[in-house]
């Protein structure tokens, strides 16, 4: 799906329509017992962070979400019972935490039962202005998709007689990028499905939950003499200390947070996104491909000698979690120099022998790693580092159709000192999103990454292309 913000994802007008759990679920949440399945150290880390920054008086809204559309007239009894339907298959939604202990410092989860969830609707109103609509979505998303309340998610509707757009926020301790795309899909599924009268047949997906306690516990099996700690301690003080930036100068004094910006479109056509694809092949693929063109870009439009960053690693290892709603994300740390690797070829060779030697680094979460290298990580910044982000999403349900059904990856771009690259292979073509200060020294050199980024990929596309043209038979007609 395309990633963009509430503002650009062809919002029209219409009536709109807000659900949120009831004040009955609320009430029995709040006299739960402990869940004793802790957090996954990923989500203890978001949360601790958010609350970090604000304490510091700042207040970073960090929900993800999707935008999509339902044809035709829509009926609202069927889709609230789609929406309460898909929210019980996902246990992490019934499930939030609590702060605990003397020093009000500990995270304690409780997890509803799914016979104790109802869904209460309000009718918000019309709206007549497109711009209205986006801003008061997006405050409402703000307020209710908050790390530090619970519940932590909002479901809303424009209802119009020719079509509905549903849009749907989440506090990312919820949800990532796979969860997000796979949504409108499941959403669409139950909401026909309720039209004509049947029931979905669908296999429970495993508990996020579930994995939060299984992974946390082979995380803490480790201790600080691990050999995944020491290669962490080793990229990390080679980064001088701390986690990586993006390395290209991005205007910011020491210390600053500053607002962002979002830059989106769509870098190259199916055609060029698909013969790149081909030629990195060999090699990993399109996320090889993508880290090996960043190297070459910064080498040449920075100062670094060797290009550090932390690659994101899907961690859904096992066949139950494939369907499963959560963040199933994990860290691996990637270093490529850049004296020894002079053209793509070289960089892509670099890059694979990296991600081959690291990516199991990403099962053991980062959060944990930096618990044991005890080092003072306390987050001042929503993001502990920079990241590129390279996900082929032609294979999940429904992609076929995201452009006529107006379906939108949807982000919060607010504050940060960090670059967030997000590339997405659509049916369409390659679709590239980008969060990055709001500094003129940073979209100077953001805009030189990403028209450099299109010109390698078509560069590399058309070197296949021409190599595919002289490997085939010559006709004689």
């Amino acid at each position: 799906m395309r990633i963009t913000d509430m503002h650009r994802c062809e919002i029209r007008p219409g009536r709109l329509v807000e659900w949120t759990l009831s004040p009955a679920t609320v009430e029995a949440a709040a006299s739960l017992p402990e869940d004793s399945r802790p957090p996954a150290y990923i989500q203890e880390s978001h949360i601790r962070t958010v609350r970090s920054v604000r304490d510091d008086g700042l207040f970073v809204p960090t929900w993800v979400g999707t935008a999509f559309d339902i044809p035709g007239t829509v009926d609202l009894d069927i889709l609230q019972e789609s929406l309460r339907s898909w929210t019980l298959r996902h246990e992490t939604l019934r499930s939030g935490f609590r702060w605990t202990g003397a020093s009000d410092d500990e995270m304690r989860r409780f997890t509803l039962d799914a016979d104790a969830v109802s869904l209460h609707r309000e009718d918000i109103g019309d709206f007549s202005d497109p711009t209205e609509v986006a801003q008061y979505l997006q405050d409402r998303f703000d307020v209710t998709a908050d790390a530090l309340r619970w519940p932590n998610f909002l479901y809303t509707a424009v209802v119009r007689d020719d079509s509905t757009s549903v849009y749907l926020a989440f506090d990312h301790s919820n949800v990532d990028s796979y969860s997000v795309q796979r949504l409108p899909a499941d959403i669409h599924e139950l909401y026909t499905a309720g039209v004509e009268g049947r029931r979905v047949e669908q296999t429970p997906p495993g508990s996020y939950v579930d994995f939060c306690e299984i992974e946390r516990a082979d995380a803490d099996r480790i201790d600080a003499t691990h050999e995944v700690v020491a290669r962490w301690r080793e990229f990390i003080n080679r980064c001088g200390g701390k986690l990586p930036d993006f390395p290209l100068d991005l205007g910011l004094a020491p210390g600053e947070l500053p607002s962002q910006r979002l830059m989106n479109e769509m870098l190259v056509d199916a055609d060029d996104a698909a013969a790149f694809e081909s030629y990195c092949r060999p090699f990993g693929g399109g996320p090889a491909g993508i880290l090996a063109a960043t190297s070459l870009i910064v080498h040449q439009l920075g100062s670094e000698s060797v290009y550090r960053t932390v690659v994101p690693f899907h961690t859904r290892v096992k066949s139950r979690w494939s369907d499963s709603v959560g963040w199933y994300v994990g860290g691996a740390p990637l270093e490529v120099p850049l004296t020894r690797t002079p053209d793509f070829a070289s960089a892509l060779r670099a890059v694979q022998a990296e991600l081959r030697a690291n990516r199991s680094l990403a099962r053991i979460p980062l959060a944990r790693v930096l618990r044991l290298l005890g080092a003072d990580f306390r987050p001042t910044s929503p993001d502990l580092y920079s990241i590129v982000s390279y996900v082929d999403a032609r294979g999940l349900p429904g992609s076929d159709r995201w452009a006529e059904l107006s379906v939108y990856g949807l982000m919060r771009v607010s504050y940060g000192d960090q670059v967030c690259v997000w590339l997405n292979r659509l049916h369409e073509g390659l679709w590239f999103a980008c969060r990055y200060p709001d500094t003129d020294i940073a979209y100077h050199n953001m805009r030189r990454y990403t028209e450099r980024l299109r010109e390698i990929i078509i560069a590399v596309a058309h070197e296949k292309r021409m190599a595919d043209r002289k490997a085939e038979p010559i006709t004689v007609g």
